[in-house]
């Protein structure tokens, strides 16, 4: 599970290269004193929450329909095996075209990982039988082997064995494949293959536009500028998020147990389940723990959210500070590089986040110039577990539930963070990772510990008014039921994925390789039996097909040796 390593690449075969998100400023009020109902002259409603003034502008009859056109996409990573459960350590498949140019499917860590990616879509539908399509279509080229349906892994060769990415002889594809190899020197290359699911989600440039011009009438935003406002108030929901995001860990981690290939070699402090599994009691998502993909050198790093500026000022100093476990391994080995830099992060998306501030970077571009000169554009959720018992790893319901979380993340107040909070939230973290279904865990809420169940309920209960106007929105009632499946998972902890996977194996009495084997298998069925529209088959293709011509002319159009363009990249 690499961070967004293909960020580094041509910058249009992800999914984030197709984001086609909002571009806009920030509008909704923050912690003003003062606050207007609507643009119009209506009566000042003095010292009203900051949340409850928001949901009273997007409850407004010329802004609730821009709630419609909430732009999202999904990147859903999946390794791929054979009907036995081991990785395959077969080359990705060429009928599936260039993992460097391909805008609907690439691979990650491993050439064994791949990753299915949508366009941006304002239909939760349509983004689902997208990811439905090109799971089908690339079981069409995958013969026997099998989409490991589950975030933990399938069985797992000897470390070295674990094959890294590969994209070709150009110099960005070296640069991608030697940070892969970096990450292995630097975490192990078992720790990579963990899989999740990122959530790419935007609001509609209209619905920033109306919030950016209220927010000027009434004297709430001091910029002029519309992308200064997106800025801001993108990092107004991603400070809130990092607050909440341990809810989203405890009602959809679904990762309580490993096989011990995962860990062979690594001191760990897991339980024995079975003589095949090891496990811990109450835990939610060992992904998102300290076997998933985190870093003990990372600790010592505080990235500051409060502002584009600050953001961007602390993860390009850890690009520049050397870290000396890092510069003893070396960045070549007999001449070779090995990893591309010895600094704390060889790139930016070596940082560990649940959340990303987000820009579509251009042919060479760094993710942080990208921020910088055309500031966000979109945000991208890091945290979701793969849920085993969905074919494609997520449904609507799930999205629904994201789509009303992080609009309250958005709608509430959220002051500034300092170092202290930043510390509280990775403690949150620890525990729903490792302890979230014990009913009576307490966690940081601010800085007071509280009962877990007793705050859940209390973000529940306000991303619950959200979903009312989402429902109007689309007149549906499917927002308020998502809203009432997830407070159930609060009341009963029985109701989780994480407790659901590990009832059921002990229910049929398998192993966590038997049991994902087994609905890895079943999932594969229902892709395989999926009809594809002929025209939309036909596109996909055509795609697939191009992608390798356009590899081809990457490589044909490189001028300088890979040393040269390294260092032009580490120049921006």
């Amino acid at each position: 599970m690499v961070n967004s390593p293909n960020n580094i690449s041509v910058g249009f075969h992800i999914a984030s290269a197709n984001m086609q998100a909002s571009h806009v400023p920030k509008t909704l009020i923050q912690n003003r004193d003062a606050y207007t109902v609507s643009d119009t002259q209506q009566p000042i409603i003095n010292n009203i929450h900051a949340f409850d003034a928001n949901l009273l502008l997007i409850s407004q009859d010329d802004t609730r329909p821009l709630l419609c056109r909430i732009q999202r996409g999904i990147e859903k990573e999946g390794l791929r095996t054979n009907d036995q459960g081991h990785l395959s350590i077969t080359p990705h498949p060429a009928a599936l075209g260039s993992a460097l140019t391909n805008t609907w499917l690439t691979t990650d860590f491993s050439e064994s990982l791949l990753e299915f990616i949508t366009p941006v879509f304002e239909s939760i539908d349509e983004t689902l039988a997208y990811l439905n399509d090109i799971h089908a279509l690339a079981y069409q080229q995958l013969h026997d082997e099998i989409i490991w349906g589950a975030s933990m892994p399938c069985i797992l060769p000897a470390d070295n064995d674990i094959p890294l990415a590969q994209y070709g002889t150009s110099n960005i594809a070296t640069m991608k494949t030697v940070y892969r190899n970096g990450l292995g020197l630097r975490y192990g290359r078992a720790m990579q293959t963990v899989a999740g699911i990122h959530y790419n989600f935007s609001l509609p440039e209209a619905f920033w536009r109306r919030t950016f011009e209220h927010a000027k009438c009434q004297g709430t935003t001091h910029h002029t500028h519309l992308q200064h406002y997106i800025d801001e108030r993108y990092f107004d929901l991603i400070r809130n998020f990092r607050r909440n995001y341990w809810l989203l860990i405890y009602l959809f981690g679904a990762a309580p147990c490993v096989d011990p290939s995962f860990v062979q070699g690594r001191e760990n402090t897991l339980d024995v389940l079975t003589n095949n599994d090891l496990y811990q009691p109450m835990a939610t998502s060992l992904r998102m723990g300290d076997l998933g993909y985190q870093s003990s050198a990372q600790q010592s790093l505080f990235v500051c959210y409060n502002t584009l500026e600050n953001y961007i000022e602390t993860l390009s100093s850890a690009l520049r500070t050397p870290y000396a476990e890092y510069e003893t391994l070396g960045v070549k080995n007999n001449n070779e590089y090995q990893q591309l830099s010895s600094s704390l992060l060889q790139i930016e998306n070596e940082f560990y986040s649940a959340i990303r501030p987000k820009r579509v970077a251009q042919s060479g571009e760094t993710p942080l110039k990208a921020l910088k000169e055309r500031g966000i554009e979109y945000i991208e959720v890091r945290c979701l577990d793969i849920n085993p018992f969905l074919a494609t790893g997520i449904d609507a319901e799930t999205i629904q539930f994201l789509d009303a979380f992080l609009l309250h993340c958005l709608l509430d107040d959220s002051p500034q963070c300092d170092q202290e909070e930043f510390h509280l939230i990775s403690q949150n973290q620890a525990r729903i990772v490792h302890h979230g279904r014990d009913p009576n865990i307490p966690i940081f809420c601010g800085k007071n510990e509280v009962p877990m169940r007793d705050c859940a309920n209390k973000i529940i209960d306000r991303i619950e008014k959200i979903s009312h106007q989402l429902d109007t929105a689309h007149q549906t009632k499917a927002y308020t039921e998502s809203i009432s499946v997830q407070r159930k998972k609060v009341a009963d902890s029985a109701l989780t994925p994480a407790a659901r996977m590990l009832a059921t194996m002990q229910e049929k009495n398998e192993s966590h390789i038997e049991f994902c084997l087994r609905m890895s298998q079943a999932h594969a069925e229902k892709h395989k039996s999926h009809r594809v529209e002929p025209q939309q088959q036909q596109n996909l293709l055509t795609i697939a097909e191009q992608s390798i011509a356009s590899q081809q002319e990457i490589e044909q159009q490189d001028s300088i040796d890979f040393e040269s363009f390294l260092a032009h990249y580490f120049e921006q």
